[in-house]
């Protein structure tokens, strides 16, 4: 059996002393979460928190700095997850995007608004721990990032 991680991508966007934020159906439940979603074959990490964005709200990002990589995992080898946490320019929204069906509401919530929500309606605990790093200062440059298609 080969192992692999599941890699996902998340942004941390302040506007206007707000972060937008995304409600969805998780599992039967409401929970809130940043926007994020799972990176597709044959994009870069930063293509994959454009467009996963875009799709959960109706908002065009422009990444900036990275926040943080974190790794999550359960007992469950099927369930490892490696989060690539961007912050950025929220830039416009698309008039008439249809974000995807299972966000049920997108929001802009003070950091108050979202800590009085945790952990009981959080997505997970990525998202308190998402939000104190973009808090805390944590700004990586995206140089450290690369990204090419292998000839080989």
């Amino acid at each position: 059996m080969v192992w692999k991680p599941r890699v996902t991508v998340a942004s941390v966007i302040e506007h206007e002393n707000r972060f937008l934020m995304v409600e969805e159906m998780h599992f039967g439940q409401l929970t809130i979460n940043q926007p994020a979603g799972h990176m597709e074959h044959g994009e870069s990490l930063l293509d994959a928190v454009r467009r996963e964005t875009l799709e959960e709200t109706g908002w065009m990002f422009e990444p900036t700095a990275l926040l943080g990589i974190f790794h999550m995992h359960r007992d469950d080898p099927d369930r490892v997850y490696l989060r690539f946490t961007f912050t950025g320019t929220l830039l416009e929204p698309v008039p008439g995007y249809q974000i995807d069906s299972d966000i049920t509401a997108v929001h802009f919530l003070t950091r108050e608004q979202i800590r009085n929500q945790q952990p009981r309606i959080w997505r997970s605990d990525l998202v308190g721990r998402s939000l104190d790093m973009y808090e805390s200062g944590v700004r990586h440059s995206l140089d450290s990032l690369q990204y090419f298609v292998a000839n080989d």
